[in-house]
């Protein structure tokens, strides 16, 4: 072979090598990840709970329609009576006969009789019974129309900007709507402020007036790590889940609305979770008010500041890639007192394969008065000579 011939092959053949090189640089640099399970709903999402990341999400901030899962804020504001002090478990309530004419499902509670707002809650967690949501409803509120204030001020408090409501039940009317994300958020404020109630959601049946009623979420019985939390359904909204459950210490949020049918509802509420669970994991990086950095603070009382974060940092992330992140902390120049306790002074930045994943202020853990005159004359005449030294 001409001597030509043989650089020529040996030039590109080097070629090659580095783009193959490049090729297998950028697979590495890619997350690869299996596709999220085909989803037949109007709208859905998966979070998880404690670093409120989406991991799979469709229409999530559609507005819809969202039948009894309208009663995941019925008991919200019950409950928030209850801590409040304004309201007892063993309190008796007297049914009236708007109560008990309520379509639907029931409880099956009767006209004039006393049933204690314990009794009541688990007929409108348990068993759905819209007989229980107006009774509870008009014993805190005098009616029901009242009572929807207190819901929709529960709703703009927790932020829940794509929700709006107009009954305690969920009976579809024009301006009865939520979207699934505000359901996430609504339901981790549930677990989160009522963690001794939330176990209720969990219990598979209720017997009241010696009638038995099923709870009507199928995922209790299919799936043990499944502890909550409501189903719907209208002609209007189609079936709609909110499903939560926790594997070792992760917990994942799923809401899937407008599915086809009952089985539909737990089916692909089962295969978010199955998914989110199988591919994803979720660690906490760093905790509340822990010092974090110690850094040299000037003029002030005390020469060090302690910085951190206000709330637990969680990030979820797909498995196998934790030894991947990659975090950049940042702290302002020369702080001098005062300081005030939670005012940032830096940021931790966390990165996965180039991505920025989360960003949080690191912020001053303590506050820090204003040293005297001869501790601020001493700091000014040290930063002068770092500043000539620099």
């Amino acid at each position: 072979m001409p001597p030509i011939l043989c650089r020529y092959f040996f030039v590109t053949a080097i070629l090659l090598f580095f783009s193959m090189l490049q090729t297998v640089s950028a697979v590495d640099d890619r997350i690869l990840m299996p596709s999220p399970p085909t989803i037949v709903a109007t709208s859905y999402i998966l979070e998880d709970f404690d670093s409120h990341e989406v991991i799979v999400e469709k229409n999530a901030d559609k507005k819809l329609s969202p039948a009894s899962l309208t009663k995941i804020m019925t008991a919200y504001v019950v409950f928030k009576e209850i801590k409040n002090g304004k309201l007892n478990l063993e309190d008796k309530v007297t049914v009236t006969e708007n109560a008990w004419r309520m379509p639907g499902s029931r409880m099956f509670i009767e006209v004039g009789t006393q049933v204690t707002v314990e009794n009541l809650l688990k007929g409108l967690i348990i068993q759905s019974g819209n007989d229980a949501s107006v009774a509870l409803a008009e014993h805190i509120a005098v009616t029901e129309e009242n009572f929807v204030i207190l819901m929709n001020e529960e709703a703009i408090r927790l932020k829940l900007t794509n929700t709006h409501f107009e009954n305690s039940m969920g009976l579809p009317t024009e301006n009865h709507y939520t979207t699934a994300k505000d359901l996430v958020t609504l339901t981790r404020a549930l677990i989160t402020d009522f963690p001794e109630y939330y176990a209720w959601e969990s219990q598979k049946e209720f017997t009241y007036n010696k009638i038995t009623q099923r709870n009507r979420n199928r995922l209790l019985w299919k799936d043990n790590t499944v502890d909550g939390v409501k189903t719907g359904h209208t002609d209007e909204a189609g079936y709609c889940m909110v499903a939560s459950a926790k594997r070792d210490n992760m917990r994942l949020i799923a809401v899937v609305m407008g599915t086809k049918s009952e089985s539909a509802r737990a089916t692909e509420s089962q295969s978010l979770l199955n998914y989110g669970f199988r591919f994803y994991e979720t660690h906490r990086l760093y905790q509340a008010q822990q010092s974090l950095k110690e850094i040299r603070i000037w003029k002030g009382e005390h020469e060090k500041l302690k910085l951190g974060v206000e709330k637990d940092i969680y990030i979820t992330i797909a498995k196998r890639y934790y030894e991947n992140l990659k975090i950049e902390t940042k702290i302002d120049k020369r702080i001098i007192a005062p300081v005030i306790k939670g005012h940032p002074h830096g940021t931790i930045t966390i990165s996965l394969k180039g991505e920025v994943i989360k960003k949080t202020p690191l912020v001053a853990l303590v506050s820090i008065a204003e040293g005297g005159i001869f501790r601020r004359l001493y700091d000014q005449l040290l930063q002068l000579i770092n500043q000539l030294l620099e």
